[in-house]
């Protein structure tokens, strides 16, 4: 069965660093548009980033410029390194997984949840002022 475990969460101060990974199986890896969510207690779910299959990448304009979005085909794993990171990106971080025509991304910028079968359980990231 598809299974996708994230990991990398933590607490940080603001304006560090965290990297996130995201392990599939199950999956034809190489035909899925791969995505990181996030949410926080009492809000939606907010897509964070896009990847196709062949490397397009796509943000949401609240990480765009310090978030990058990156997979490992080979690897199966997805990842989101996250710079300068702010107390307003502390939320549950969830990867995503949407079998496309050869991977491609066909949702909105950050990712739309809809648009997602299959998602991860998610890892905690806190970000202290």
């Amino acid at each position: 069965q598809v299974q996708l475990v994230e990991s990398g969460g933590g607490s940080v101060q603001a304006g560090g660093s965290l990297r996130l990974s995201c392990a599939a199986s199950g999956i034809a890896y190489n035909s899925y548009c791969m995505a990181w969510f996030r949410q926080s207690p009492g809000k939606e779910r907010e897509g964070v980033a896009t990847s196709s299959s062949y490397g397009s990448t796509r943000y949401s304009d609240s990480v765009k410029g310090r978030f990058t979005i990156s997979r490992d085909n080979a690897k199966n794993t997805l990842y989101l390194e996250m710079n300068m990171l702010k107390p307003e990106d502390t939320a549950m971080y969830y990867c995503a997984a949407a079998a496309t025509y050869r991977g491609y991304c066909y949702t909105s910028p950050g990712g739309r949840a809809s648009d997602f079968a299959y998602w991860g359980q998610g890892t905690q990231v806190t970000v202290s002022s």
